[in-house]
């Protein structure tokens, strides 16, 4: 018989959902953040051409701004769904999500453009603070993990087809459709929401919103060391992938002259982190969150440690670059979703305001330590090669410190 997830008896009882609805629904939601990035990778030439930007680096702060804005809306969103429950906050992002697509569909300045993707942003940080909340309020343990996974999965699936949708829309119409394309899923995914998604947040469980009741909810974040280390870890993690992305355009276009082919590498790169996201689904719940994670990041940074050492002694033909960075990133799978439960796990009773803290660090951090990776791009594949084995080293050493040196122990929560 199917799990039910029955919502609080003030937010209209009647409603139930069932888990593989709620995985998709918190999955859809959470897609609408890679959605606004990975569609319009194929168009960064266009838009900027559009736009008068004739440095091409300078084309990635269209992404940056975007991850900048996800980043900080998450700092102000998590206390107020702390408060005020899950539903009201994320309709008000999805709003602000649609009104600042269509802005940015029909924008001539570069800077304008900029304006408006911050604030798509914002308004796409409801999205994630909602959906981690709604599966902490709802999940615990290893089924937590095993879920984030599953949430992983359909969220990869979204690059997989993004850059080729985008492709698209180039071939039929112009860059500006993206943006109404964007707007127009995320109004569909709202009206879903709206009418499926309950309220998981419990009237006793609410907090108020106080500045002392605010910082001491960040202050829970902050001073956990396991939550804070892992979440710093994920980070770096984060900033791997966000260099990548920043730079994916450039590497297939430029340095291996393979531009027709992008959309296609591009979803085979994101098809493996979702195959990996599922494979930690079904096995999680036997080895534990640990000791899936740790081999992971032990392995990522090892990978890219070979990836490097090639890079740096001759340039990469792109079979040897493809098979490394694969491997490499098949390994995210196995690190985001478990690094993320065992985050959030002490942190129920703040879960919003966890979420929040968590997501900013991760996001903003990711994000700008993705653009650093990003503006180094030099015509080689070694800035990000050396972007990962640094960033994977880091995570490594967080989780050291976080763990007390010890790796691979699994830890009941609950003890």
């Amino acid at each position: 018989m199917e799990q039910r997830l029955a919502t609080e008896p003030q937010a209209q009882p009647s409603k139930t959902i069932g888990k593989a609805e709620f995985i998709a629904l918190a999955a859809a939601l959470m897609a609408l953040n890679a959605l606004a990035i990975d569609i319009m990778l194929p168009a960064l030439q266009q838009i900027g051409s559009a736009l008068g930007v004739e440095d091409e680096n300078s084309r990635q702060y269209i992404v940056t701004a975007y991850i900048v804005g996800l980043g900080a809306g998450q700092l102000v969103f998590g206390p107020i769904s702390d408060r005020f429950g899950r539903r009201p906050p994320l309709f008000f992002g999805i709003t602000l999500y649609i009104i600042a697509g269509v802005a940015a569909a029909f924008t001539e300045s570069f800077t304008l453009m900029l304006v408006a993707r911050l604030l798509q942003g914002i308004g796409a940080a409801t999205t994630r603070v909602v959906s981690v909340s709604a599966i902490r309020d709802t999940f615990g343990g290893r089924q937590m993990a095993e879920v984030f996974s599953m949430v992983m999965m359909v969220f990869m699936v979204i690059p997989v087809i993004a850059p080729t949708l985008g492709q698209l829309i180039l071939i039929f119409g112009e860059w500006h459709e993206i943006f109404l394309a964007i707007a127009a899923l995320a109004l569909v995914f709202g009206l879903w929401a709206l009418l499926r998604l309950p309220e998981t947040l419990h009237e006793e469980n609410r907090r108020p919103l106080t500045l002392k009741s605010i910082t001491q909810g960040f202050g829970f974040v902050l001073t956990n060391r396991i939550s804070l280390c892992y979440t710093l870890a994920t980070t770096f993690i984060f900033g791997s992938l966000f260099g990548f992305i920043s730079s994916a355009q450039q590497i297939y276009s430029d340095t291996y002259d393979l531009a027709d082919w992008f959309p296609i590498l591009f979803a085979i790169g994101a098809g493996l982190m979702a195959l990996s996201s599922f494979t930690n689904s079904r096995l999680v719940g036997r080895l534990g969150m640990r000791r899936l994670s740790h081999g992971a990041v032990v392995g990522f940074t090892l990978s890219s440690l070979v990836w490097l050492g090639f890079a740096y002694f001759d340039h990469l033909p792109f079979p040897l670059f493809f098979a490394l960075f694969s491997l490499t990133m098949f390994q995210f799978g196995w690190i985001g979703p478990n690094f993320n439960s065992i985050a959030m796990e002490p942190l129920g009773h703040v879960a919003g305001t966890a979420a929040a803290t968590q997501g900013f660090i991760t996001t903003l951090g990711g994000g700008l330590l993705g653009a650093f990776v990003g503006q180094a791009f030099d015509g080689s594949t070694m800035p990000l090669a050396a972007g990962y084995f640094l960033t994977g080293l880091a995570a490594l050493i967080l989780v050291l410190i976080g763990e007390k040196g010890r790796l691979f122990h699994p830890i009941n929560p609950a003890a």
